[in-house]
């Protein structure tokens, strides 16, 4: 592993400036930063642990809404109460990554900022323009099972990994953030960037940025859940997954959101499929009309094709059992 120093500031006063400098990372859980130390893919100078800042709570907002620190551990996340009974999407999200050890460990922020898992991204002998800007993307042509379909580009076809962006893009979450510019608040649509040119620019952050909280809107009146299809039952990422919520009255849906894992770039707001549902028909042919309108933009390659049907199969499915379910969450 490449050397590098150590802090551990005991304040933000402190953190934020030294986390601004070159080639600098902060280290939170840890479970995705070291293992890319190890592969020599994260080659940092200096680390930042900010472990010891206070971020770890989970506060009531005067709005119904919640404030999470970004270093809340996953598991505590998913188990709280409060998030089992109102936002029952995220909860189930949580609990479908990774494994009970890494949950312990891994952080909220962390989450957010996790890195693909392509399998030429971690190659440092493979062509990868993520981690080495212009030389190429050896997924177009090589092994892409796992990639994305939606989102992508000619320089990158990486899926986004993470189970709890996806559900934070249906309950529209906002992100805390504090940096050498101050602090400002980012939706969670626009924290994540698609590849385009440039697939090395993974978010809207800057140097010295620090997520500190993730703030949720007030819960929604509809049911969720999330469904995750993946090769084993765990410690697998997404082939597909769906976080829905969705509310029906008289047979017509009043309240609708969908975000799509395992096919996008980023985490995928089904915003089109959302559009062609609202007010319309709560019944199979809808959804199934509005899955496909919302994978139709979709470029696969020879192994991936399969996730384009997974994915709007997953979405009919999802809806279906949410219409039928009769109680509202």
């Amino acid at each position: 592993m490449k050397p590098f120093t150590y802090v551990k500031p005991p304040d933000f006063e402190s953190a934020i400036p030294a986390g601004a400098a070159p080639r600098t990372k902060y280290l939170g859980g840890g479970t995705n930063l070291v293992d890319l130390m190890r592969e020599g893919i994260e080659l940092p100078d200096h680390v930042v642990d900010i472990t010891g800042l206070p971020l770890d709570a989970i506060e009531e907002l005067p709005n119904g809404g919640l404030r999470i620190g970004a270093l809340v551990r996953n598991s505590t996340l998913a188990a709280d109460p409060r998030i089992r009974s109102r936002y029952r999407v995220l909860s189930e999200a949580m609990l479908s990554g990774a494994s009970g050890q890494l949950r312990n460990m891994a952080t909220v922020g962390g989450n957010l900022l996790q890195r693909t898992r392509c399998p030429y991204f971690y190659d440092t002998t493979a062509a990868c323009n993520k981690r080495r800007p212009g030389s190429g993307c050896d997924a177009l042509e090589g092994y892409n099972r796992n990639c994305a379909v939606l989102g992508v580009s000619d320089s990158c076809i990486a899926a986004h990994p993470s189970d709890m962006c996806v559900a934070l893009a249906a309950l529209e979450a906002v992100i805390h953030v504090n940096g050498p510019a101050g602090v400002r608040r980012i939706e969670i649509a626009d924290l994540h960037l698609l590849p385009g040119d440039t697939p090395d620019l993974e978010n809207s952050l800057v140097p010295g940025d620090l997520i500190t909280a993730v703030e949720l809107p007030p819960p929604l009146g509809a049911r969720s859940t999330y469904r995750k299809v993946r090769d084993r039952s765990s410690y697998a990422f997404a082939l597909v997954s769906v976080a829905a919520a969705l509310q029906v009255e008289d047979h017509k849906v009043t309240e609708v959101r969908l975000g799509l894992g395992g096919v996008g770039a980023k985490p995928w707001r089904a915003r089109e499929a959302e559009r062609l549902l609202l007010g319309g028909p709560a019944d199979e042919s809808a959804y199934r009309r509005a899955a496909e309108a919302e994978l139709a933009p979709a470029r696969v390659h020879a192994d991936n094709a399969f996730k384009v049907r997974l994915a709007e199969a997953t979405i009919v499915a999802v809806l279906r059992e949410l219409s039928l379910a009769g109680v509202n969450r």
